[in-house]
């Protein structure tokens, strides 16, 4: 068994050298103009991004933002393609608990855009997107409602869920795009609302603290 991994080892960096070697001989037979092709279409992809990036910024990406109305809304939503939107209630402690990691990732994903939603004020909306429970994030891509964060179900059923976790979660629908090897974190969290710090939901004192219903 030893002696038939060992050749497989053998064999997978072979297959991996002759891959290094012909990038090499690539680069060896570039000639100073295919250099300065490479170089030109570098810096136009630098400045088509930057040009991106600076539309997103005039759009309200990169701040996460209340949005007043169901008007609001749909201009936002005529602009951005990318949405996370937060539907929330005032005395909800949990929608303060995704209003603090939704500000962090609103800063690291201009490519979306952040906002928040008060469903008291926007019944039609929230009823055309079937918002039954509070929080519920809803993730629009290229203008489409495709996914749905309902409560913290998929955050680990806890109410101390990393920033990481949840745009994990969020990238899966495809409204942002990360990089970084998925990581939790492990600090103290002195943002959580007072009686919620180190809870799951199924550990908490009040059997009406669970994700509420709208009604």
């Amino acid at each position: 068994m030893e002696t038939v991994l060992q050749q497989k080892v053998i064999e997978a960096t072979q297959c991996i050298e002759k891959q290094l070697d012909a990038e090499l001989e690539k680069l060896d037979n570039l000639d100073i103009n295919d250099f300065e092709k490479l170089r030109e279409n570098r810096l136009k992809k630098l400045k088509l991004h930057q040009q991106q990036k600076q539309n997103w910024l005039s759009l309200g990406h990169g701040e996460y933002l209340e949005v007043y109305d169901e008007k609001e809304f749909f201009e936002v939503s005529k602009k951005s393609g990318n949405i996370v939107c937060h539907f929330y209630k005032d005395d909800s402690p949990r929608c303060k608990i995704v209003d603090h990691h939704l500000k962090i990732l609103a800063k690291k994903h201009i490519e979306a855009r952040f906002c928040k939603l008060n469903v008291e004020r926007c019944p039609f909306l929230t009823e055309r997107l079937r918002i039954k429970i509070i929080p519920t994030i809803a993730l629009i891509l290229n203008s489409k409602t495709t996914d749905y964060i309902v409560g913290f179900t998929d955050l680990g059923n806890r109410d101390d869920f990393s920033t990481e976790t949840l745009e994990n979660r969020i990238s899966l629908s495809g409204v942002i795009r990360i990089d970084d090897n998925f990581s939790s974190e492990k600090e103290e969290k002195p943002w959580l609302p007072q009686g919620l710090k180190s809870k799951t939901i199924r550990e908490s004192d009040s059997p009406n603290f669970d994700d509420s219903d709208i009604d």
